[in-house]
């Protein structure tokens, strides 16, 4: 293993942490967002601004991690365990989480709009969602079981 392919390595995780890190939290604004009663205007305009800005960084933070992923894929043959059911389980996982990305996207849009017809205890069963595709997608790029 080449020094290079460590650092790229060792990033992606950061900036995968990282990613989840903003989807851990994006969840549990939509919680607080799902209790504020319709006379707190300024505290809704205060989540909603949280959010987004959330919601964004989350962006720029999963472009990186794709980023780099797909520069060990590519630049340093990581691709050659293609073949390999691990890595077609977390690259599966790893659009299941693009996909709850863009979902927080449309709950955001909803609590926009004030259209959002969701508890907070859904909300909450949501925000776990993210907790169970993590440990799946690191116990499959660590312990690579099958």
């Amino acid at each position: 293993m080449s020094n290079a392919y460590l650092w790229i390595k060792a990033f992606h995780y950061v900036f995968v942490a990282s990613w989840f890190a903003g989807l851990f939290y994006l969840p549990r604004i939509f919680v607080n967002l799902a209790m504020v009663p319709a006379d707190s205007h300024a505290e809704r305009e205060r989540l909603l601004l949280m959010a987004r800005k959330l919601y964004r960084f989350a962006n720029v933070l999963m472009v990186v991690a794709l980023a780099l992923g797909f520069w060990l894929w590519l630049g340093f043959g990581v691709g050659r365990f293609a073949g390999t059911g691990w890595l077609h389980a977390k690259l599966a996982l790893v659009v299941a989480v693009i996909g709850y990305q863009h979902l927080c996207r449309g709950h955001l849009r909803r609590f926009e709009q004030s259209a959002n017809r969701r508890s907070h205890r859904w909300f909450r069963m949501f925000n776990e969602v993210t907790v169970l595709l993590f440990i799946a997608i690191v116990v499959l790029a660590v312990v690579k079981p099958f």
